[in-house]
């Protein structure tokens, strides 16, 4: 273990609305530099209005927004000493019923720009000998729900690549982190695709029984400065865990997961979310 990093600059995707929103706020109010990038850079006021955060456009999708975001931090306040890859979105929904365009988008967004915007910043790490790169994940990315072959998929991807970049990334002396919230109160939802067919008349009643599921779940669901905590928390303790719950959902969930075998675990899901059964 070493000693925890003073207060440097760290680099937000997503930091429009949500968990990436309230962790720049929160990096920034514990004296950090914050690079808040987004998609609509122009449609923000809040953060541009604080001295030490610099508002600025990167769309994951698109290679020549994260490489100018980039320099654009480093130009501002002098290098990045952390990255939080929170740019994300999510698809429930049968994948039979899923175009192509979104299975490639939603890989595009959730792996692809995060794998993108990570080797933009590993230049600057590798050089210095140091720096945290914090990836959101989900317990979507340790268990899975029906309906989300998509979005279970791309948080699995997560977690693989984050573990096996960490023992490389090890050699030059920077950590990977990855943070996996449950359930957060915020828009992800409404900007969620639902994708469905009505003609597949199989999957109808799966799909009416999962988000009958969701229901109660979501009312439950934890504020995004929890998971901003645990984000602050992961890039600045000096550790080497790799592994971070947010949320008392995402604690109980997991130690759930790993008490069962697969055979238990899988048919509680089961019963709960496609049977339509009460869990208790």
């Amino acid at each position: 273990m070493t000693n925890p990093p003073a207060a440097g600059t760290v680099l937000v995707t997503g930091a429009s609305r949500g968990i990436g929103r309230a962790t720049a706020l929160l990096f920034e109010e514990r004296g950090w530099n914050v690079v808040a990038t987004m998609r609509r850079p122009e449609d923000e006021q809040e953060l541009g209005d604080l001295d030490r955060v610099l508002v600025t456009r990167l769309d994951v999708t698109d290679s020549g927004s994260i490489t100018a975001a980039v320099r654009a931090g480093v130009e501002r306040f002098g290098g990045i000493d952390v990255l939080v890859n929170n740019a994300g979105y999510g698809v429930y929904g049968p994948l039979e019923a899923t175009p192509m365009d979104t299975v490639r988008r939603l890989f595009d967004t959730n792996v692809i720009g995060l794998l993108e915007t990570t080797k933009a910043v590993l230049p600057l790490f590798r050089a210095r000998r140091s720096g945290v790169i914090v990836n959101l994940s989900s317990v979507g990315g340790r268990m899975t729900f029906p309906l989300g072959t998509l979005y279970h998929g791309s948080k699995f991807a997560i977690e693989g690549a984050s573990e096996a970049l960490s023992f490389e990334l090890a050699e030059v002396g920077v950590r990977v982190k990855i943070v996996e919230p449950g359930v957060v109160r915020t828009d992800f939802g409404r900007t969620m695709d639902i994708p469905n067919d009505e003609r597949l008349v199989e999957f109808q009643e799966i799909i009416r029984n999962v988000f009958t599921a969701f229901a109660p779940i979501t009312e439950q669901a934890a504020e995004p400065a929890l998971v901003a905590e645990v984000i602050y928390r992961a890039a600045t303790d000096g550790t080497d865990q790799l592994r971070y719950l947010a949320g008392p959902d995402a604690e109980e969930t997991i130690a759930r997961r790993e008490a069962q075998d697969d055979q238990t675990f899988l048919a509680g899901i089961r019963d709960q979310f496609v049977r339509g059964d009460d869990p208790a």
